[in-house]
Formats: C-alpha cells, structure tokens, sequence
C-alpha cells in the first residue's frame, strides 16, 4: 500500500492522497482498476524533468478516504480539487479507467489542458456486450450483498482467469496480504462501471471533449491474465474513441503490457504535452 506523502480535501469533504514530484506545467496521473496509483508511479520520474506530476489514489483506494453515495460527480470533483492544487489547469494521462474518468472530466468542463488515454476498456462490438452486461449485473449483486471477494472473482473471470487460476493467486496472495488487499479494492470495480457507462461509449458526452486527445494502446493482448478478452478489445475501443473525440490522435505503441511501461509511454507523453496543440 502507497501512503502517499500529501493530501487535499475534495468538495464533499472526502481526503484525497497523492504523491508530487518534479517541476513545470502539472499533469495528474489518473489510475485505473484495482490502483491505488502504483502502476502509474513509475511514469513520474519519466516526466519529471519538464512537468510537475502529480500521482494520486483515487478514492476508495489506497490512503485516499471514501464518502458514500459514490457519483461520478465526486471523482470529477476530487481531480478538480487536485487541479486546483497544481495550479489551475493541469495535462490528464488516464490509464484504463482512468481513461474514461479524465474524459468525463473534460466533458464536465474541468480545467484541462490536453488529455492522453491508454488502452481505455470500453466494450464496443456485439460480441462482447452481452458478457459484459451480465458482468456488470453480477457483480452489483455480489456488491450489494456484501460478497467484496466475489466481486473480485467475477472480475478475474470476466478478463480471463480460470478458477484455478483463481484459487492459486488466491493461496499466493494470502501469505503476502495482496489477496486481501485486492479484495478491499474491489468495490471500485462496481465504481468503475458507473462512470464507464456500462462499459459503453458516451457518444454524446465525447463529442463535446474540446481538448487535444491522445489515444493509445499497446496492440493486440497478449498477456495470459486478458486471455478471456478479444485481442483486440482496447483497439477497438481506441479506434472508436478515436472516432468521437473531435481532436484526437491515435497512437499504437508495440509491446507494453496493459500496465503502463514507462520507457514507451513516457517519451511519447513528453512529446504529447509538450506540444502546442
């Protein structure tokens, strides 16, 4: 667990933790699925030397507190008091659900400046919806009942895991604590399908996205842990969003995994940010 060094109060009261390095215009780091802003730490020092970043545990993850009901509105909120921290604007780089939360912030009119997006899962095709709708309402009744860890598993089925892959990264995982771990981070799975629209794109809110949009993923998927996923599940996204987004940029990087490697991903958001758009 990162306990991050600072932290800021959003509108409704809640504390949002996050870490800041480096110096120069600001972009803020915006996690996805079960992050607490670890996967996206390493991508700071890449883009410290020109940028201030600011990397933070969303809420209900990690140090950053959690105020019931969750709304979309109070995540937009907890980047704006973030913004507003680094000094009135900021560049956004969204991994995964991250993603679609700084682009339901652009929309929302925060003060952005550009946006960059890797691999955004949002479900586009046919194929694919009816898994996903049944995922969406599996895992609210696992929520609602209180079954965190049941929540976790149908997460791990939905992207690919068998259940004895299940049950040994569960043995694994309980002599470290990361089992336990990952199960208290699973409600922000149920969070997650709110402000992705039921894993669906929001034409409507994407067309009014006025900011540059960088959007990228890492190619077909290659790794065991997405197996369950169509290979190409995030360029289908990405392509789409592409589409929508009235100033975007498409980009395909060969080789990264769906965590974030910073020596690809970094030169190409310097370049990103860098640049007057």
């Amino acid at each position: 667990m990162n306990e991050m060094a600072f932290r800021v109060t959003s509108n409704d009261g809640t504390t949002i933790a996050y870490d800041r390095e480096g110096s120069g215009p600001a972009v803020i780091l915006v996690g996805g699925a079960l992050d607490e802003g670890v996967e996206n730490a390493p991508l700071a020092p890449a883009l410290a030397e020109h940028f201030t970043v600011y990397n933070y545990a969303r809420r209900g993850r990690g140090a950053s507190g959690f105020t019931e009901p969750y709304a979309v509105e109070r995540e937009i909120e907890d980047l704006d008091s973030l913004i507003a921290e680094a000094g009135g604007s900021a560049h956004l780089f969204g991994a995964s659900s991250g993603g679609a939360l700084a682009l339901e912030a652009a929309a929302a009119g925060s003060a952005i400046d550009t946006i960059a997006v890797w691999e955004v899962p949002y479900a586009v095709g046919d194929d694919i919806r009816p898994r996903f709708e049944e995922y969406i309402a599996d895992t609210r009744r696992a929520f609602d009942a209180g079954r965190d860890e049941e929540v976790l598993e149908l997460f791990m089925r939905m992207t690919g895991a068998s259940d004895d892959n299940i049950a040994a990264r569960k043995a694994a995982g309980k002599q470290t604590a990361h089992w336990a771990h990952s199960v208290a981070l699973a409600p922000t799975l149920v969070h997650d399908s709110v402000f992705l629209n039921r894993y669906q794109l929001p034409a409507d809110r994407l067309a009014t996205v006025t900011q540059p949009v960088l959007v990228t993923t890492g190619g077909p998927i290659t790794v065991p842990y997405m197996a369950g996923l169509p290979s190409d599940f995030f360029d289908r996204a990405a392509d789409e969003l592409a589409d929508q987004l009235p100033h975007a940029q498409r980009e395909t990087l060969e080789g990264p995994d769906h965590v974030v490697d910073p020596q690809t991903v970094g030169p190409l958001l310097l370049r990103f940010f860098s640049t007057e758009h």
